[in-house]
């Protein structure tokens, strides 16, 4: 409760300091128009799209102050035909997100109920404004205990379990990062067995498939919640006509989108005729003088951030 406290008493101060981020603070290129270009050209090219997977470093203040602003420029163009995806939350806890959302419990019991990141505050803007708008937020991830129990034991394990359990994550058999998403896993540094790329909003390192320790499986680990997350933005837009032409916003984790793999490939299977746009993020100590050809490969925009701004949290 006392972290709960914490986290209410500096939220007002992430507002405010938020509001002192302005266009000075980023760059935002267009691989397509080999340009740099506003973030109002983002919101305008989602017309022609049905998905936008916004890729963040999760303690990026200006990514987050980036993600509300462009989640309330979708607004001011779809209106109600929005919907907001998040990593941040898992499936579980969805009933606990709408109950939020349609205002019957307080936010004290949603921080508590829905399990809320250590850094709740950089997202607590963009889930206030899916509420005060009427929106939808998806809580996408799967729970980090169904990851490790895939890490450990595989997929049968996951067959396995009792029935309500496997709604809480993507129909297995689910596809397995391959070729050279595959080679990206295998390349992160070593780390302790079980931790994958995002835990409880810090980012962390994973152990490389070389260096596993107790047999962990990274990739099968790491897949699932890229499976679960594709999953649940797909079945979101199957629940009705309505919400399959809504516009959706999904944030997360840089390394699920990038070069289009992840969750940006899983989509696929769950979704083929889905189109999707990728935005990357990332900070440059060249900034404001970026070589854009380091990022061409990483989104359809790529937003690079001021490196002086101060990070929301310190990586361990």
């Amino acid at each position: 409760m006392r972290k709960l406290l914490t986290a209410l008493l500096i939220m007002p101060f992430m507002a405010s300091a938020q509001e002192k981020l302005s266009e000075a603070n980023y760059r935002i290129y267009s691989v397509k128009q080999g340009k740099e270009v506003s973030l109002n050209t983002i919101a305008e090219d989602m017309q022609n799209y049905d998905l936008l997977f916004f890729g963040e470093e999760h303690n990026d203040s200006v990514t987050h102050y980036l993600e509300k602003t462009m989640f309330e420029m979708l607004y001011a163009k779809y209106n109600s035909n929005l919907a907001l995806s998040m990593e941040m939350f898992e499936r579980d806890v969805q009933p606990v997100m709408n109950e939020y959302l349609k205002g019957f419990i307080r936010e004290k019991h949603f921080l508590k109920d829905a399990r809320v990141w250590s850094n709740y505050k950089d997202y607590r803007p963009m889930v206030e404004f899916a509420k005060e708008k009427g929106l939808d937020v998806v809580c996408a991830n799967a729970a980090s205990r169904y990851s490790n129990l895939a890490g450990r034991k595989g997929q049968q394990a996951l067959m396995d379990l009792p029935e309500e359990s496997k709604d809480f994550f993507a129909p297995v058999p689910y596809d397995t990062a391959s070729g050279d998403y595959y080679a990206k896993l295998n390349g992160l540094p070593k780390h302790a067995a079980g931790t994958t790329t995002s835990d409880t909003g810090k980012a962390k390192a994973a152990p490389s498939m070389s260096s596993m320790m107790g047999g962990f499986n990274l990739v099968m680990a790491q897949s699932l919640w890229d499976a679960t997350m594709a999953y649940s933005i797909a079945s979101y837009r199957k629940v009705n006509k309505a919400n399959k032409a809504k516009k959706i916003m999904q944030v997360n984790g840089k390394f699920h989108s990038d070069e289009g793999f992840a969750v940006a490939t899983q989509i696929y299977k769950y979704s083929p005729k889905i189109k999707r746009l990728v935005i990357s993020t990332s900070s440059d100590e060249n900034f404001p003088k970026i070589d854009w050809s380091n990022y061409k490969e990483d989104g359809d925009y790529i937003i690079i951030t001021d490196p002086k701004v101060p990070r929301t949290y310190k990586d361990q």
